[in-house]
């Protein structure tokens, strides 16, 4: 087998159009876990063949993880979080290797400790092929990960947009929410996926609904993750805006939109906010306005009021 081994990793990798760089990778990966096995054929144990078979799965040999079940490895095995081999290529992205094993009768919806499937895995990755490939051969589109997250919510907050319309197709709840009480829009909204927002919210979602803390669409918008460019959440806000959110509506602590974009320091937003009437004078539980509470001097004079 081990002559096969690169050869057929690499022509698999070809296929999806692998950079040279990342299939030579690819192909040396596949030829050490073959190596760990050639050796040891007569002594190794079964539960070491299935160990294999995750190695197998995470770098997409499928002629190896071929020879692996064949041996005896089992598309039943679990890691020490409780995941099977198919949640393993799911989460890579793997799909040839999804085919394999579900071929092989891998159970579709087994779930890891934190009770993820490999369809959570492949919507949390934005691997909108496997994640297709699993809702058509009837993987449960409503079984969550950890903290309740459902593989809607899970592709709303990674941005993959065929991957929530897939799921909705498919009987997928849009308004369910984690333990946290927070629903798959409310992932849209604060990581800034306007295609999202706008699908989940075509699907009568009040847009004013208030969610955990008294918090609106609107609120998350104007206050998203770091890491997304504030001229995506610009965008969100506007669209709320324009869709009917009230602009002024106060959480638990008696904070507006406006006080969550200043407290954050998003200055588009809250220039945003104001030009669409935001009122700067409003005061939170705490006595603050929005000058109060941000950090950014600029913003502080445009925000104060007499």
């Amino acid at each position: 087998m081990s002559r096969h081994v690169a050869a057929l990793c690499s022509g698999a990798l070809l296929v999806l159009g692998t950079s040279s760089a990342a299939l030579a990778v690819a192909s040396e990966r596949c030829q050490e876990i073959d190596r760990r096995f050639q050796p040891a054929q007569s002594q190794i144990t079964a539960m070491e063949v299935s160990l294999l078979l995750f190695s197998a799965a995470d770098e997409n040999c499928t002629e190896l993880a071929t020879w692996l079940l064949d041996y005896g490895a089992s598309v039943d095995a679990r890691d020490r979080f409780g995941a099977r081999p198919l949640s393993h290529a799911a989460r890579s992205g793997h799909l040839e290797m999804v085919d394999l094993l579900l071929a092989r009768r891998a159970p579709i919806d087994a779930r890891n400790l934190a009770g993820a499937t490999a369809l959570y895995f492949a919507a949390e990755r934005g691997h909108v092929a496997v994640a297709r490939r699993l809702v058509e051969r009837g993987a449960d589109v409503k079984l969550t990960g950890r903290s309740g997250v459902s593989p809607v919510a899970a592709a709303a907050y990674t941005g993959s947009d065929a991957i929530v319309e897939t799921l909705l197709a498919h009987g997928a709840d849009q308004g369910a929410p984690d333990d946290t009480g927070k629903p798959p829009i409310v992932y849209a909204a604060a990581r800034a996926r306007l295609d999202i927002v706008k699908r989940l919210l075509s699907r009568n979602i009040d847009i004013n609904a208030r969610y955990p803390n008294d918090l609106t669409l609107l609120m998350w918008a104007a206050g998203p993750d770091e890491k997304i460019p504030e001229t995506d959440a610009v965008e969100v806000v506007r669209y709320l805006l324009d869709s009917g959110a009230h602009i002024d509506d106060r959480d638990a602590r008696g904070r507006t939109a406006l006080m969550i974009a200043a407290e954050g320091g998003h200055a588009e937003i809250a220039s945003l906010l104001l030009v669409r009437g935001a009122d700067p004078s409003l005061k939170d539980n705490a006595g603050k306005r929005a000058a109060d509470l941000t950090s950014l001097s600029l913003l502080r004079d445009r925000l104060a009021t007499p």
